[in-house]
């Protein structure tokens, strides 16, 4: 008997030593991630606490994350200046008349401010607008456009096909013909129809109330800070888009801001909230075709593929440009995605 308890001892011995070293290990353990493993998930959390670049401009500014707002806005001249213009962070200009008039699609993201204490009315770098304006109707060849950059897309009615697509859900979309008076406004010291305008503010917040996701998607383009070498080849000092007549477009390369200076009808193209020329770091010239559909329409090509050229550094590059499913992308003669400087981007649609 008393051997019998002696090796039930001994066992019990055995169980509590090894109860013992798993205690102590899963102590180590317990201890190791609080030391170590906290920080490391400290780390991480840091690093996307600083990931402060917009996917629009790849520059660093507050609110980075949230979801880019499309304003369709005219181009006529009765209504330059226009507002909040020149604090866009993309720009797609196109025409859209068989005589040559244009639209642009002006796209707002980044905001390097999170307080509003400072002065709206100065012209700081990715601000948001004092006003955005005048605002004009939807068309049907931006919206996959407005799709690439997952954005919401705010515009004042529309012509029918485009319409039916937006009272379809095919985009969230705020219709100033159904908020005027709340997230539109009109101003009377414009002439009818170039009187219409908005904010950002507004048209986030009716977003919000329509249940409309208000985060970024979009995952941008490829950035670099490098700045190939310029020779007689590849330097490229005014770019000419040859719209009709008061449309006409010049960029004025600037070496010293590194940045393009816009010319419109001969004149330089102003910000009526900053009183300031418009410019941009990067132009796109992307080349399409189009078709007449009567006096008042053209449908234009931007889905599929064409020809391209790219401008920054005042430097001329060559390439293509492809939607395909709603996502537009630039690539060089290497079929390479292209590299662009971090900043603003202008792109000019030309038909054939």
């Amino acid at each position: 008997m008393r051997i019998l308890s002696y090796f039930k001892e001994l066992d019990m011995n055995k169980t509590l030593v090894i109860a013992g070293i798993t205690a102590s290990a899963f102590l180590v353990a317990f201890l190791f991630w609080w030391q170590w493993g906290s920080n490391i998930i400290g780390i991480n959390n840091e690093s996307d606490n600083n990931r402060t670049v917009a996917s629009l401009t790849g520059l660093t500014c507050g609110n980075y994350s949230k979801r880019p707002v499309a304003v369709m806005m005219t181009s006529d001249p009765i209504a330059r200046p226009l507002s909040g213009i020149s604090q866009a962070d993309v720009v797609i200009e196109m025409p859209v008349t068989p005589n040559g008039i244009t639209r642009m699609m002006a796209v707002f993201q980044c905001d390097p401010f999170d307080d509003t204490s400072f002065d709206k009315t100065q012209d700081r770098q990715g601000e948001e607008p004092f006003e955005i304006g005048s605002i004009r109707s939807a068309r049907e060849d931006f919206l996959p456009l407005v799709a690439s950059f997952r954005a919401l897309y705010a515009h004042w009615g529309g012509e029918r096909e485009a319409l039916n697509k937006l009272n379809n859900g095919i985009l969230d979309n705020i219709d100033a013909m159904k908020y005027e008076g709340t997230v539109f406004y009109r101003k009377n010291s414009v002439l009818r129809p170039h009187n219409g305008f908005t904010t950002i503010e507004l048209l986030e917040d009716k977003a919000e109330d329509l249940g409309y996701n208000l985060s970024d998607t979009f995952l941008g383009y490829l950035r670099t800070e490098e700045k190939p070498e310029r020779n007689l080849s590849n330097i490229v000092s005014v770019i000419s888009v040859a719209y009709e007549n008061s449309y006409r477009i010049e960029w004025i390369y600037d070496e010293s801001a590194n940045s393009y200076k816009r010319i419109r009808g001969g004149e330089p193209e102003t910000d009526r909230n900053t009183g300031k020329q418009v410019e941009t770091s990067i132009v796109v010239l992307m080349r399409t075709t189009s078709k007449v559909l009567n006096i008042d329409y053209i449908s234009v090509k931007t889905t599929g593929e064409g020809e391209a050229e790219f401008y920054q550094n005042g430097i001329k590059t060559s390439g293509t440009w492809k939607n395909i499913n709603n996502d537009l992308r630039f690539y060089d003669t290497n079929g390479q995605e292209m590299k662009f400087v971090p900043g603003k981007m202008w792109v000019e649609i030309i038909t054939n």
